[in-house]
């Protein structure tokens, strides 16, 4: 192809950096495998709008006497009377089984039933959860796996198997009683890909049971990428990851305290109005799928939902979830990404402001010290340096 034919964008960058090799330069590096293009003018497959399960995104705040009168929606860990009017993300098993709504629209669990050291489901906590009138029963919870380090087709890939783990045990029907506890990292874009790869995936697995169903998703912010000694930073990071998540159609968000390795009230309440914020001055809490027509985020967002899809189906044809996980193979997968993206962290490839860009601390642990391939945990980045 001549130069005189090509896209006017491509011959201003080939200008500006004095060569015709501009593919390799502008290329970007990323570890989910997913390929980035520096330019889109086109997507091969235009998705559909997809849709959330509520009409308004749920704006969540751990439960505080004094944010009665301005917070419509709470995580409880402890009984608190008089909160007929709220919506209420159960948190606590003991407090699951004393509680009867008046209303089934009210109560939300977010207590997950596998156990992922044992690789089993607790039974008999599933089927006093689902006997309660709750308007989702089941928390299906990935948050850990991200926190962990699993890629993003790993945590969506899990999702799917340990849903479908529950379908096979308790019905197809329990894939509507299912709420998804999310945690969204700092890569923007990709987060708000991978919640809408979920929701396309999540649909397919619907549709293998005869259904046409939405995932419920819970979104908060992740710990990977918050530091202990850095906490402004972290609530930039925190409020972008809001953001992400309420552009992809998260049907409630929750932003964990920036301070990390402590809470104070003003910390929680400062917390809480990033949510408010956007929310109520950007208006972006009301949309189904705010970037639907995004080239890049559609392209993005068909690529992890492909890739997620084929580690479900490899994960089903090794035994499922729970099998695997009894083997130490999902963990091992986690670990291998995690230990990637830790050295990534490292090298410096992975910035985060006041750690290892501009930083403030030494390397003080090393890799083997803070992950293991035999146990699923949750590793901040910066703990390296803490």
């Amino acid at each position: 192809m001549s130069a005189d034919i090509l896209p006017n964008w491509e011959n201003l960058v080939r200008k500006q950096l004095k060569t015709d090799d501009i593919y390799s330069i502008l290329k970007k590096e990323n570890l989910e495998g997913i390929e980035v293009k520096p330019f889109y003018s086109d997507v091969k497959r235009p998705l559909v709008n997809l849709p959330k399960v509520e009409e308004n995104t749920h704006l969540v705040a751990r439960y505080h006497e004094s944010l009665e009168e301005d917070v419509f929606a709470f995580i409880l860990d402890h009984n608190v009377e008089n909160l007929e009017e709220k919506t209420i993300f159960v948190n606590n098993k003991d407090l699951a089984g004393h509680i009867s709504p008046k209303e089934e629209d009210q109560y939300f669990s977010l207590i997950d039933v596998f156990n992922e050291k044992q690789g089993t489901i607790d039974d008999q906590l599933a089927k006093e959860l689902l006997s309660k009138d709750f308007k989702r029963n089941i928390c299906v919870d990935i948050s850990l796996h991200q926190n962990a380090g699993a890629a993003i087709d790993q945590q969506l890939g899990i999702a799917l198997a340990k849903a479908k783990e529950l379908a096979e045990v308790y019905g197809p029907e329990i894939l509507r009683k299912l709420i998804f506890r999310i945690a969204v990292g700092g890569n923007y874009f990709f987060e708000m890909a991978k919640l809408r790869a979920f929701k396309i995936v999540f649909n397919q697995l619907s549709k293998e049971y005869g259904l046409n169903e939405a995932p419920y998703i819970f979104a908060e912010t992740s710990l990977r990428n918050k530091a202990v000694a850095d906490s402004e930073n972290n609530l930039i990071r925190s409020t972008l990851e809001l953001a992400s998540a309420m552009i992809a159609g998260a049907d409630a968000v929750f932003s964990n305290n920036y301070l990390v390795d402590r809470s104070t009230d003003n910390s929680e309440e400062i917390s809480f109005k990033q949510q408010i914020v956007l929310a109520y001055e950007s208006i972006i809490n009301v949309f189904e799928d705010a970037s639907n027509g995004s080239y890049y985020v559609e392209e993005i967002t068909r690529q992890i939902a492909e890739k997620s899809w084929a580690l479900f189906i490899e994960i089903e044809e090794g035994g499922g979830y729970l099998e695997l996980l009894k083997q130490g193979i999902i963990q091992k997968k986690i670990y291998d990404h995690a230990v990637e993206e830790q050295k990534w962290v490292e090298e410096g490839k992975i910035k985060l402001i006041g750690v290892n860009l501009y930083p403030k601390l030494d390397v003080k642990r090393s890799v083997e010290d803070l992950y293991s391939e035999k146990e699923i945990k949750a590793v901040r980045w910066a703990e390296m340096f803490e």
